[in-house]
């Protein structure tokens, strides 16, 4: 059984030396197996991060049911807000949070919760004529390395109160 446990600092005595088993300082929390090897972070598994291409202000050709699935997907991706048109010519704007895929356009939905109407609307892939990605990505640029390179910038120029607070949204 490979199971992991974590060294805590029970394993080390207040009098004996800072190191618990195999030199482990006490209280570290490195990952160990039950086979108490040391897991080596470099040679687990890495998935690569999304990269999110700038779909803001993108209007999509909805021409083939191929297309209309690929752009509800991107907005499903899209971290603003969309306007869908009806094939009624009514116009709904939201957060596009949930989708269902079906075998054909009329057993697939989107979920979108809206400002002007109830909580939460759910459509049918079959009724929309017209997608826009009309809303601010309102997380572009804004990266854990982005945010790094902000505050190394402020640190360096001498600026004063450097605080680990997020930035608005706005």
């Amino acid at each position: 059984m490979s199971g992991f446990t974590r060294e805590s600092s029970e394993n080390c005595a207040r009098d004996e030396p800072r190191h618990g088993p195999i030199g482990q300082a006490c209280g570290s929390s490195r990952a160990r197996t039950s086979e108490d090897s040391l897991v080596n972070p470099d040679t687990l598994e890495v998935a690569p991060g999304t990269i999110h291409e700038s779909v803001q202000g993108w209007v999509p050709t909805l021409a083939t049911e191929e297309e209309l699935r690929i752009a509800l997907e991107k907005a499903f991706d899209y971290r603003g807000d969309v306007t869908l048109t009806l094939k009624d010519n009514s116009r709904i704007e939201g957060y596009l949070f949930d989708r269902t895929t079906g075998s054909s356009l009329a057993t697939s939905f989107v979920r979108i919760l809206s400002q002007r109407f109830p909580p939460k609307l759910k459509i049918s892939y079959a009724d929309i004529a017209a997608l826009a990605f009309t809303g601010r990505d309102t997380a572009a640029g804004k990266s854990w390395e982005a945010w790094v390179g902000k505050y190394w910038e402020k640190k360096s120029s001498g600026e004063g109160d450097l605080n680990l607070q997020p930035e608005s949204l706005d």
